[in-house]
């Protein structure tokens, strides 16, 4: 039994250290904007599947490639996620700050389209996308230089815009209508889709009796040098002060001259790349789909709140809490330990599914910020005074 309860909370802190990765972008941007991200289970999946994307290509290679393309993979999901997250905040979140219900809004209508945009995505709609995007940013670019274009830009942009998006569908009509399957065959579709982890994370130890699998311990570690990557970053780099500064009083830090604008761009990609990170860790522990970051963006939300909005050290005992009473529960595990206490064991015998566990650690978290409003370590600065 004792065996059984502490792989069980080994299994549990693995889960707890993806939570962690994906909560803690998701606590800077959040701390520092006051953004509500419903897109961030979103950049978690891009992260996943280009984690499969990597995994096949090494696979082509073979040999050594194949065996490090883990490395690779976290490199590539970090830099997709946060060019994607930069280009969100520059072009949508940008105009929405201080209305958070726009923002609310806006994010989770991204969060559609990446996740229809995975199922459909085709070699003919990213030949019509990039077309696209080279007319209408091209012919702006040149238009540019005319002296006269402030004057004629509003129908120019429009004419533009029509012309552009007409020859990046006419030729992506002719070309389904050429090669027809050849090219438009979805590349992901709606499936779940397996990743393979290298050789050397395919077996597990044996430690007093309790199988740790290296799949999850890679991801512990993974999450050990993260945390502390962003706390060097958050405590020692000229940047990582800026973004404190700002979270505390963001108009005090404007007034001292640090550009809000950019310390924002770069946490929002900065949180975006994390979200990545933990998506190339989930794609470690199952199957990787559309919906995966559905899964995990309930509690990554729950971890921030119960930590405090923007605190390091809150948002690791979060995680660690919540991801691992979610296992023991869910699992059965607590069930399995009280059965001597029959009452305590059917009651907590039906709460052993995945779904019953989430609602009664909601229900206790409620509890929880009725006590702590503003989490275990609430955040600090005039602007929370005011």
């Amino acid at each position: 039994m004792f065996a059984g309860f502490m792989e069980a909370v080994f299994n549990g802190i693995s889960i707890s250290a993806v939570l962690l990765i994906a909560a803690l972008g998701l606590a800077i941007v959040f701390g520092l904007m006051g953004v509500i991200n419903m897109a961030h289970g979103e950049l978690m999946m891009l992260g996943a599947y280009t984690t499969f994307v990597v995994q096949n290509g090494c696979k082509q290679l073979g040999g050594v490639w194949f065996e490090i393309y883990i490395f690779f993979a976290l490199i590539v999901a970090f830099l997709l996620t946060a060019a994607v997250g930069w280009l969100l905040e520059r072009r949508v979140i940008r105009y929405l700050y201080g209305r958070p219900l726009e923002t609310l809004l806006a994010t989770w209508g991204v969060s559609l389209i990446l996740q229809q945009f995975v199922r459909s995505v085709n070699s003919v709609l990213v030949i019509g996308i990039a077309l696209f995007l080279l007319l209408f940013f091209g012919s702006l670019w040149i238009l540019k230089k005319r002296t006269n274009f402030g004057r004629i830009q509003n129908w120019v942009v429009a004419a533009i815009l029509l012309l552009s998006g007409g020859v990046a569908i006419s030729t992506g009509k002719y070309l389904s209508e050429t090669y027809q399957l050849a090219i438009t065959q979805p590349w992901f579709g709606a499936q779940n889709l397996d990743v393979t982890a290298p050789n050397w994370l395919q077996d597990g130890i044996s430690l007093l009796g309790v199988q740790l699998p290296y799949p999850r311990l890679f991801i512990i570690a993974l999450t050990i040098v993260c945390v502390t990557g962003i706390y060097v970053f958050l405590q020692r780099s000229h940047w990582g002060l800026r973004i404190r500064a700002v979270t505390q009083n963001r108009s005090m830090s404007a007034c001292l001259g640090i550009p809000t604008q950019k310390v924002d761009a770069m946490t929002f990609a900065l949180g975006s790349g994390l979200a990545g990170i933990a998506g190339c860790a989930i794609s470690l522990l199952g199957s990787v789909g559309p919906n995966t970051g559905q899964n995990y963006i309930i509690d990554t939300f729950m971890v921030v709140v119960v930590g405090g909005v923007g605190n390091l050290v809150g948002t690791i005992v979060a995680a660690l809490g919540i991801g691992t009473a979610n296992y023991l529960i869910g699992s059965a595990t607590l069930a399995s330990l009280l059965t001597p206490v029959k009452p305590l064991a059917d009651l907590f015998a039906f709460f052993a599914t995945t779904s019953m566990a989430k609602a009664t650690v909601f229900a206790l978290i409620i509890v929880f910020l009725q006590v702590k409003p503003g989490g275990i370590f609430p955040q600090k600065g005039r602007t929370v005074d005011i």
